[in-house]
């Protein structure tokens, strides 16, 4: 096990771990911070504790020291510098035409290094733009070139959802999404509607997949009907469905129960429409006049039950028809 504590250099980055050492550090404490691109200034959101030596990148770095007022004045200073670079790195894009979008520009906190971070369909030879580039500046250069997640990232945005992005605001790393997520949560398939801005899966499918498979296990322990209490004065028929579709019953004036999708005997029918009960359908009265029945549950003349016996009836008769006019042998029809 070792002690570790955990340090964010940007808002919604990657979390990373250093040793604590003999500091007293508590959460949100600026710190400073040895790393493989120089010393950083960070923040502390993870307070020290204890991890397994898997979970840790050896060797492990300690913490320099606490931030002071003068080291939040040199960050300032910097973003600053950022803004003075960003203008001057489009002009060298535009003079040396070079197929290639500028996205950020960030300074490493003793300004050892100006890291230019663009987006590009292809490999773009920029070799010439670093000379430029550090003969103007007079320190180290790097040109990285990101992909569009990583773009939506650092610009940020409102999704379809109508929120800001998640990249942006709270997903400090990008995991594998697959159409398979999309499929399992029932989603439409249009590439348009499950792709966020940056053209990709839109990283809700896997953060919010786990509560969609736990609901499954859930819903597979659940008897196939469950007990829905029957409203006995509702207006108009009504269907009680809840988020997860789970299996509900239909409630309608009356007080009779039909399972969408079903005949109430477990067969299937063509779709979830509301079935009326037969007592809401209205009779005609001899006045002309139509009025629904309260609570009548008695078929009325002519119902459905009538209508299959005929139905019955005629089918018979056809075969009988047919069976005269030649479907069997003369000698047996005779003999009859």
């Amino acid at each position: 096990m070792n002690k570790v504590v955990g340090v964010r250099f940007k808002h919604a980055g990657k979390i990373y771990y250093f040793s604590p050492g003999n500091l007293r550090l508590a959460a949100l404490d600026k710190v400073i911070v040895e790393t493989a691109r120089g010393i950083e200034f960070g923040e502390l959101v993870i307070p020290v504790r204890e991890v397994k030596d898997e979970d840790v990148v050896m060797p492990l770095k300690q913490v320099m020291r606490k931030a002071t007022p003068e080291d939040e004045k040199a960050v300032e200073q910097n973003k600053k510098k950022e803004k003075e670079a960003y203008q001057l790195c489009l002009k060298k894009i535009m003079e040396h035409e070079l197929p290639m979008k500028l996205v950020d520009v960030e300074y490493t906190f003793d300004g050892s290094k100006i890291i230019f971070s663009f987006t590009a369909e292809g490999r773009v030879d920029f070799r010439e733009l670093v000379k430029d580039l550090a003969s103007v500046f007079r320190t180290r250069i790097e040109l990285r070139q990101i992909g569009v997640r990583d773009e939506a990232k650092m610009l940020g945005g409102i999704g379809s959802c109508g929120r800001i992005l998640c990249c942006s605001t709270f997903l400090g790393d990008f995991e594998p999404v697959s159409i398979r997520m999309a499929k399992d949560q029932k989603l439409s398939l249009n590439p348009t509607k499950i792709s966020g801005i940056c053209g990709r899966l839109m990283c809700c499918l896997k953060y919010e997949n786990g509560c969609y498979k736990a609901e499954e296990k859930k819903k597979s322990g659940q008897p196939e009907v469950p007990v829905v209490p029957v409203v006995p004065e509702a207006d108009e028929d009504e269907v009680l469905l809840d988020f997860w579709e789970e299996p509900a019953l239909q409630e309608t004036r009356g007080g009779r129960e039909v399972l969408p999708g079903t005949d109430n005997k477990g067969d299937k029918t063509a779709g979830r429409k509301p079935i009326r009960s037969e007592g809401s359908k209205p009779n005609r009265s001899e006045g002309g006049k139509a009025e629904r029945s309260a609570g009548k549950t008695d078929k009325p003349e002519g119902g459905i039950g009538e209508k299959t016996e005929d139905r019955g009836e005629n089918r018979g008769a056809g075969k009988s028809q047919r069976s005269r006019s030649g479907g069997k042998p003369k000698g047996k029809s005779e003999k009859a």
